[in-house]
């Protein structure tokens, strides 16, 4: 079976949190999938398929812990090979740059040739209390797809 790397970045802990609802719901379900917080590139050429979860600094940028992983991703550039991929972006849409962390993840892993196989999940603090619960229920509707079932 596949494994899921899933990778988080969190400025205040609310995306570390919802993570690890994800890797807890998937782990229930039979799923092999491994959460890291601190990345390195090896981490995700390892792992058979990529899911990203991350908030967004105040700037737009991805977030501190998952900063070096994603700087060295773009100056290493190890191509993907159609690796199945998601990303999931926590923000609050009264912010100019909403989700850039998580765009920028999309548009790299797209560059380094990914397989995204779902469009960008966007949770707004506005809109949602619970944002645990609608990344878990799209994990859900994707996980056939990423974990190549």
């Amino acid at each position: 079976m596949a494994k899921l790397g899933i990778f988080c970045g969190s400025v205040y802990g609310n995306a570390q949190h919802v993570a690890e609802q994800v890797e807890e719901s998937l782990a229930e379900q039979g799923f092999d999938c491994e959460l890291f917080a601190d990345a390195q590139v090896s981490d995700f050429i390892e792992s058979d398929a990529i899911l990203v979860i991350t908030s967004t600094t105040g700037q737009g940028d991805v977030p501190p812990n998952l900063e070096f992983a994603y700087s060295d991703l773009k100056d290493e550039f190890p191509l993907l090979n159609q690796k199945p991929f998601a990303v999931a972006g926590l923000g609050d849409s009264s912010y100019e740059n909403f989700c850039g962390g998580a765009r920028q993840f999309q548009e790299l892993l797209t560059e380094l040739q990914g397989n995204p196989v779902a469009d960008m999940l966007e949770v707004d603090a506005i809109e949602t209390l619970d944002p645990e619960q609608d990344v878990v229920d799209w994990v859900n509707g994707i996980k056939d797809k990423l974990f190549g079932q």
